[in-house]
């Protein structure tokens, strides 16, 4: 990891955990809540993450991105039992309504914002908000367990600023449908998605075809993987794909989404990564963010439904390099910590904070096998979008 000495923030506090679609839902707020707690025990807030309390968002930074009827709609139902709107995607299966549906959803989006505004104004390097990365949502509904969507909407505050470039590098298992879609035409902004491939996963888009509209060609990018993609590929499509494209566009600031739904133990995905994979991602994008954009980086936590045993230990380390002073894999998790997640989910507290894997792959630059899926799949991805940044696919 590169040397960080910039000031580093997390936007957090527990009324955050209001975003809550109920206790059969998979994207559980105890998630978040197990996260901060083996981060305070493992002591990252003391090593250079200062905690800063979140906002609420006003209707008008919120309106930057989403429709009237829809801001309204999500008002309407939050406020009214028995009420969906199923035109707007709520009340549907994944985005069922509850109670202040708004308020929460806009707190979200408070919370991301002031971690770009945390970065853009200098008070820090980097800033995260795990509540964040709400990616599906789009202009005019909610969807895939995303209400509004708060990375897009931290994007165009940045933009409103007088942001030139921005690069958002999204390593969910699913799709940045939303955020691509509301940047589609947008020469400003580089959407990069890495995830599952459509064929076999929601939200069934982000082919290698999909480059962005006539204003913008280029610059949305999708590498769809194979299900069962584990450590070794995956880094090798990521390393294949990700560092060129946004050197060459030179982002003011890089934004990245952090879904650890890739997991291995997901129950929603079909992809193979350990923790230990994941961490490896979070150390590249740690340090290209240093090296296009002086370190200007902010994070988002994202998917992610293994509650206890995958989402709070790799957030942890994503928000420990945050910090600038990454954990040890090999250390053991707390015993409070663990003592804790069986008081309140019976079991499935992990001893370490890591998969005992260490991450490898072979460089892309060492020869293309279009026997592979994945192989054909990244090659897929270059021969389409590396021409139009002036870059040669077969380098």
């Amino acid at each position: 990891m590169r040397e960080c000495h910039g000031p580093a923030s997390v936007v957090f506090d527990k009324a955050l955990a209001e975003y809550d679609f109920g206790p059969h839902h998979p994207m559980s707020p105890l998630r978040v809540d197990l996260t901060m707690r083996l981060a305070e025990q493992l002591g990252v807030m003391e090593r250079g993450l200062q905690v800063v309390q979140a906002p609420v968002a006003e209707l008008e930074l919120i309106a930057s991105v989403h429709s009237e009827s829809l801001i309204e709609a999500v008002q309407r139902v939050g406020s009214t039992r028995g009420l969906v709107d199923e035109k707007h995607g709520l009340g549907t299966e994944d985005n069922p309504v509850f109670p202040d549906m708004h308020e929460a959803s806009a707190h979200v989006v408070g919370a991301s914002v002031e971690a770009f505004r945390q970065v853009w104004s200098g008070e820090s390097l980097h800033s995260a908000s795990v509540v964040g990365g709400l990616h599906h949502a789009m202009p005019d509904r909610a969807s895939g367990f995303c209400i509004y969507n708060d990375v897009a909407v931290g994007i165009r505050w940045l933009l409103d600023q007088g942001v030139e470039r921005v690069a958002y590098v999204d390593v969910d298992a699913h799709h940045g449908d939303g955020v691509e879609k509301v940047f589609w035409d947008d020469p400003r902004v580089l959407t990069v998605s890495l995830h599952e491939t459509g064929q076999m996963l929601f939200p069934g888009t982000g082919f290698p075809a999909d480059l962005g509209g006539p204003e913008a060609t280029g610059t949305a990018v999708n590498v769809a993987l194979p299900p069962g993609t584990a450590d070794a590929g995956w880094l090798r499509a990521f390393h294949a794909v990700v560092p060129e494209l946004v050197r060459e566009f030179a982002p003011q600031v890089l934004v990245t989404q952090h879904g650890c739904d890739s997991h291995m133990e997901d129950p929603l995905t079909h992809l193979m990564l350990s923790v230990d994979g994941q961490r490896a991602a979070y150390l590249a994008l740690h340090d290209l963010a240093h090296e296009v954009a002086d370190g200007r980086w902010v994070v988002t936590g994202g998917g992610g439904y293994a509650i206890s045993t995958v989402v709070p230990r790799a957030w942890t380390h994503l928000l420990a390099i945050v910090g600038g002073h990454p954990l040890d894999p090999a250390q053991d998790t707390p015993e409070a910590w663990r003592d804790h997640v069986v008081e309140v989910l019976g079991g499935g507290a992990p001893h370490r904070m890591t998969d005992g894997r260490t991450p490898a792959y072979r460089d892309w630059r060492d020869g293309y096998d279009p026997e592979t899926w994945l192989d054909r799949a990244i090659h897929a991805t270059r021969m389409e979008v590396f021409p139009l940044h002036g870059l040669d696919p077969y380098a």
